[in-house]
């Protein structure tokens, strides 16, 4: 497998666009990468781990930031804090329950 190949279990984009930044997402996203690094879950790129983190420009749905959506579960977390990270590696990446109070919408990958 080539180095850039290193597999992961699932990939988790926090939304920095405008109105997610104006509610606090860059404090999301750092919680989420201190939490996955600390725990040794990180997969970034050589270093291999079970989850990736990645800011993206938006995620869909303005009104609900800060926003993360866990791919391949297509789950789309709305209003998230920082001190919502731990419950959603928990009980969604870890234990594979997702976090029902901060669901806003679902859209599974297909296969």
């Amino acid at each position: 497998m080539g180095e850039n190949l290193i597999p992961f279990k699932k990939h988790v984009f926090v939304c920095t666009g405008e109105a997610c930044t104006r509610n606090g997402s860059a404090a999301v996203k750092a919680r989420m990468t201190d939490e996955l690094k600390n725990r040794g879950l990180l997969r970034k790129k050589n270093v291999p781990g079970d989850f990736m983190c990645t800011e993206c420009s938006s995620v869909g749905f303005c009104d609900i930031g800060p926003a993360v959506l866990v791919y391949p579960d297509g789950v789309w977390y709305a209003h998230v804090k920082p001190e919502d990270v731990p419950e959603i590696i928990d009980s969604h990446l870890l234990g594979g329950v997702v976090v029902e109070r901060l669901v806003r919408n679902r859209v599974p990958a297909q296969g």
